[in-house]
Order: structure tokens, then sequence, then C-alpha cells
């Protein structure tokens, strides 16, 4: 068996990290900190975000698609794949030796997807180009790091968590979708983006010669109305909801009790006779 072989090596922006490319005969492999974030064998074209963020589009033709994380460009090439010539797609890529190894080395991997005239690439954090472009996308799909579970950069748990996804829904148009991939499922994650005003569902996964399943997480915006009503039925922590209103105008006198009659009095107690009177009753007069 081939040996592996490191090509190049990267500091991760933000985390003190090491991330590396790793080749050994077709196979290339990123890895950051020594553990692997990806590889060709296992994520090829089948690319299940882009499959299920595509087909939750109102309008494939025209879209406006952000897309945070290029890893070996395979999400990019396949949303292109899907999509009419008036899509347009931005890429977001914190990591610039990662678009320099798609530019060069992992180019054919994917067939080349930068150099579609479509694309255009953002170096930096896609958490603020989702804040600095409010109703900017149709759609927004993230594959950074490891999904809600980072690897790679601690700061990334702030993309997954409840200021991140509130600037991922501002950032899309009406109708639009945001698609999160993870390496497996999170329940707490499901219930942050149902906070945040998603309409929420998860789709099961598994990538070819792939042992375990991922999870893809699709949200789509509730309605403003949705989302106030759904705030307004919640009472604040530690409060109780308060008591409706009484009908307007003087409240009614309490009606006074009434008084409660006088007991009758007792008849008083016939006095015992004495003994002379006793006497005097029981003897029989004489004829």
């Amino acid at each position: 068996m081939l040996p592996w072989v490191q090509i190049d090596a990267t500091a991760v922006p933000g985390s003190g990290k090491e991330m590396s490319l790793h080749r050994r005969g077709d196979v290339f492999s990123i890895r950051v900190g020594g553990v692997e974030l990806m590889n060709n064998w296992i994520y090829g074209p089948e690319c299940g975000l882009a499959d299920i963020g595509c087909a939750a589009l109102a309008d494939p033709e025209r879209p406006r698609i952000l897309i945070g994380g290029l890893g070996m460009g395979f999400t990019l090439a396949r949303c292109l794949s899907k999509l009419g010539p008036g899509a347009r797609i931005v890429v977001s890529e914190l990591v610039p030796a990662v678009v320099r190894w798609n530019e060069t080395v992992l180019g054919a991997l994917a067939g080349h997807p930068l150099n579609d005239a479509r694309v255009t690439v953002v170096q930096g954090d896609v958490a603020r180009l989702m804040r600095a472009e409010p109703g900017g996308f149709d759609a927004i799909l993230l594959d950074v790091d490891n999904g809600p579970e980072g690897l790679s950069r601690a700061s990334n748990d702030k993309l997954y968590g409840h200021g991140g996804l509130a600037a991922a829904r501002k950032a899309l148009r009406p109708g639009g979708v945001l698609a999160v991939w993870s390496l497996s499922e999170d329940q707490a994650f499901t219930a942050r983006m149902k906070q945040a005003g998603f309409d929420v569902q998860e789709n099961r996964y598994r990538q070819r010669r792939a042992s375990a399943r991922q999870m893809i997480f699709v949200g789509r915006p509730r309605p403003a109305e949705a989302r106030a009503k759904a705030s307004a039925g919640k009472a604040p922590a530690g409060k109780r909801p308060e008591r409706k209103a009484k009908a307007k105008g003087a409240s009614k006198p309490k009606p006074a009790s009434k008084a409660k009659p006088a007991a009758k009095a007792k008849p008083a107690a016939k006095a015992k006779p004495t003994s002379t009177e006793r006497v005097r009753r029981t003897r029989r007069p004489r004829d």
C-alpha cells in the first residue's frame, strides 16, 4: 500500500491549528490537526448537500446561492450542474490555501468548477458575508467544518449558534432556503434552528462508500406573522401570564353580607319545687 504524502500545509485563520493536504495515489485528503476533514474517495461527485439544497429552490434557473466552505469543490460542481445559465454562486472560503489547492492540484477532481463564469469566490468568514448582505440569497448551503460540531475552529460554533442562524435567516430572500451539512444527527441544532425562526426538515444521507449516514438540515424561514404568534404564546421566563383585563367601568361593590338573625332566647328553666311544695302537691284534700 502506498504511503500518505503531505503536499502542503497552512494555518487556519483564527484558530492556531494547521490544515494540511495529503495524497496517496489518486486519493487526496484534507486534514486539520491530523484529523481528516474530507477525502475524494468518500466525498465525491454524489453530493447530498447540493442535491437537497437545489431541489428546495423555488426557481433553479436564476437563483443567487451562497456556499459556505469550498472543500474539494464537489458541492460547487454539483450545484452548477443543476442550475441554469442565469444562476450566480458565491463561495465563501476562510482558508486561502484551500482556494489555491482547488485552482491547482485539486481542480481536476470536480472538473475545475472555479473556472465557471457563474462562480465568485470570496476569501473570508461566511458569517460576516451573510451579515453584509441581508436579503441577498435564494439559498445558503453551509458545509463548514464538520457541521454544528466544529473541528477546525472554535469560532465556527458561532456560525451554527443563535447569532449565526439569525444572520442566515436575514440573508435569505423571501421563499429562500438554508441547508446545513452535518457529520451526524444533532437534536440541539434542530431546536436552535426552530428557535431562530425556521421550519426544519431533517434529511439522512449516506455518501458513497461511507458506513455512517450524515444529516442535512433544511430550513425555511417562517413568515413574520407565524414567528410573532409563536413568541407571543410563550410567557417570559420567570413571569406568569397576565390575567385578562376586566371589563371597563367601575367595579360593582360587593353585596353587604346579610346579618344573621338573633338567636332565639331559650325559655327560662322552671325552678325546681321545694320539698314543702312537693309535699303540698302530693297531699290529697280532706273530705
